[in-house]
């Protein structure tokens, strides 16, 4: 009985190789693979330019300077997106120039991108928190007041991956004072303090509020 099991495991894994070999497929699957691989070398060079293009917008010293080379950053980002859409990093790094240029509606739509489901599995938790931040800043200078609510979800969470996000921590205690909710803005800069104890802004915050730590 387990003899003719036994053959009866050997003739199928027989008839599967020979299957597989004739319709090519182990050959196919490497050659997949190796094609994905080139698309994210070529993926990876076009974020690398336009990474080195944003800074250079932003180390320059004229208004046309800086547009020229967030421009041209976008374009490489844009690259990079039509290889690998799912690389969260290449939407960021449109954003920020975007934003550089003003345009701050579109750099929202791009973090939006980001920290879709497809995308936001490649960043980790620092990153992550990180594009929530400045989600949360975009979304405040697109629509000051109406921004605020959605701002707060995003900086709660960014919080909640990045406990020492300081930046993170000021900004929500300023979303919580515009929404007029003293005591959780006053949490939110005691947090910032915890972390930078001589954070000027956080303690400045915390005087306006007319309360001391």
């Amino acid at each position: 009985m387990v003899a003719d099991i036994l053959l009866q495991i050997v003739l199928f894994l027989i008839v599967v190789i020979f299957f597989l070999a004739i319709h090519d497929i182990p050959q196919k699957a490497l050659a997949k693979l190796r094609r994905r691989s080139r698309v994210n070398i070529q993926a990876r060079r076009h974020f690398v330019a336009g990474a080195q293009l944003l800074a250079q917008a932003r180390s320059a010293k004229s208004r046309s300077s800086v547009a020229s080379f967030a421009k041209s950053a976008v374009e490489e980002a844009d690259k990079a997106i039509l290889l690998d859409p799912t690389d969260a990093a290449s939407h960021i790094l449109k954003s920020l120039a975007l934003d550089l240029q003003g345009f701050k509606s579109s750099a929202l739509d791009s973090l939006d991108a980001a920290l879709s489901p497809l995308a936001a599995k490649s960043l980790g938790d620092p990153e992550r928190a990180d594009a929530l931040f400045k989600r949360a800043e975009l979304r405040i200078a697109v629509n000051r007041r109406g921004g605020a609510d959605t701002a707060i979800e995003d900086l709660v969470e960014a919080v909640r991956l990045s406990k020492d996000h300081v930046k993170a921590w000021c900004l929500l205690g300023e979303c919580y004072e515009m929404k007029k909710m003293k005591e959780e803005a006053k949490k939110a800069y005691e947090e910032a303090i915890a972390v930078e104890p001589e954070l000027k802004v956080a303690r400045e915050a915390l005087d306006r509020l007319g309360l001391t730590l």
